[in-house]
């Protein structure tokens, strides 16, 4: 098997698993429990929390836990619209956004909140002038993605923050998924004041997830209920989630820099294949993009069928984001960038791991030469 949709969720590390079984089993207590068992529960969560802390090099009081990137980006911007919308209502993100920030931005202007969504160029890039631009006196938050998780485009979040320090009332969301482990991040340097990630994005767990929140900056929760989490995201933690997690975080970043080599590799060697068949067209632009995404497309052919092409070989891609990919609709990232319609609907994304290795891409370029001449014969 050739698994090439890191994207959409990565192969959790074996250690991970088993610091997981590890802790849910010996020490499976309730954290808020007043016990032996719960204070060990709680001791393993906060130095979860710490290690987090330190590898994002911000501070523990600064780290919630969460469920993943969906949860994380509606608690930053659902909960620091709903805390401010006295100071004002509108809000500033960019239209090629994850669907779980796009659609909460369709939530709040439905509840009277006032949106601007900024165009992207033909590389899938915000300008920061653009954003400058669209700042008002009721602007009270800029959201924007680090890397676009269709075609790994690199915003300019250092700049952006730079910017924004001239309107320190002005709040800053980076949804950094598709980053973290890939694109380096500072989040004290960028001023960034809420930053989402996901941990099954870098071999962690599905459902556990962190939001950092700048210590002095608050937001409304949307959740209520035992005040875990220090009021913000009441529920019972999922303690052997978030172990597993840290460790996983631990492990991708010790990796990065032999890892962020490897795949810079292979996306170059995929791009030269890909360039050599007649009728492709690559959509990730070649500087400013993250080594694991490569998004294409082939003339005349559906997405869906060339996908399942390629799985008769045991080799899986994916199309848009997995939380899109089974609408039956062009990719809203690439038609914003410019690409024709008909061109958006035969997108491909390949995105890579740590473990993917260059005898994978040989053997993926040489199935996408042969299912695209097939189908170009079929087509004919």
């Amino acid at each position: 098997m050739i698994y090439f949709d890191n994207s959409a969720t990565t192969k959790p590390y074996k250690e991970v698993l088993d610091s997981f079984l590890t802790v849910s089993s010996e020490y499976f207590g309730n954290p808020s429990s007043l016990h032996r068992i719960g204070g060990q529960a709680e001791k393993l969560l906060t130095q979860a929390r710490d290690q987090v802390a330190m590898l994002l090099k911000v501070k523990p009081t600064e780290i919630y836990f969460t469920s993943g990137g969906t949860e994380s980006n509606n608690m930053a911007i659902k909960g620091a619209a709903l805390l401010n919308r006295n100071k004002g209502r509108h809000i500033i993100t960019s239209s090629i956004e994850h669907a779980s920030v796009l659609a909460v931005m369709e939530q709040l202007a439905r509840e009277g909140f006032d949106v601007t969504y900024l165009p992207v160029d033909p590389n899938g890039r915000v300008s920061v002038e653009d954003v400058e631009r669209a700042i008002r006196n009721e602007t009270i938050l800029v959201s924007i993605m680090q890397v676009n998780n269709e075609v790994g485009s690199i915003q300019p979040i250092a700049e952006i923050g730079e910017m924004l320090k001239k309107y320190p009332t002005i709040l800053f969301h980076v949804d950094a998924v598709q980053a973290i482990g890939k694109v380096p991040l500072s989040i004290n340097r960028n001023r960034v004041d809420f930053c989402s990630l996901s941990a099954h994005k870098f071999h962690g767990l599905k459902g556990t997830g962190v939001l950092f929140v700048r210590e002095g900056t608050r937001l409304s929760p949307l959740l209520s209920g035992g005040n875990q989490e220090r009021k913000l995201r009441s529920g019972t933690e999922n303690v052997a989630g978030f172990v597993a997690m840290a460790k996983a975080l631990r492990m991708t970043l010790g990796k990065c820099a032999q890892g962020i080599a490897a795949m810079i590799k292979i996306q170059d060697m995929l791009r030269k294949g890909l360039n050599e068949i007649a009728g492709v067209k690559v959509h990730t632009p070649l500087k400013g993009a993250a080594p694991h995404i490569l998004n294409f497309s082939l003339e005349g052919t559906k997405s869906e069928v060339f996908i399942h092409a390629l799985e008769q070989e045991d080799i899986f891609v994916s199309t848009t984001s997995a939380c899109s990919s089974k609408r039956k609709s062009p990719s809203k990232t690439l038609i914003a960038m410019g690409i024709p319609e008909q061109l958006a609907d035969s997108s491909i994304r390949i995105s890579l791991s740590f473990d993917n290795t260059e005898e994978e891409a040989i053997v993926v370029i040489h199935a996408i030469k042969k299912y695209a001449n097939q189908l170009r014969k079929v087509r004919k």
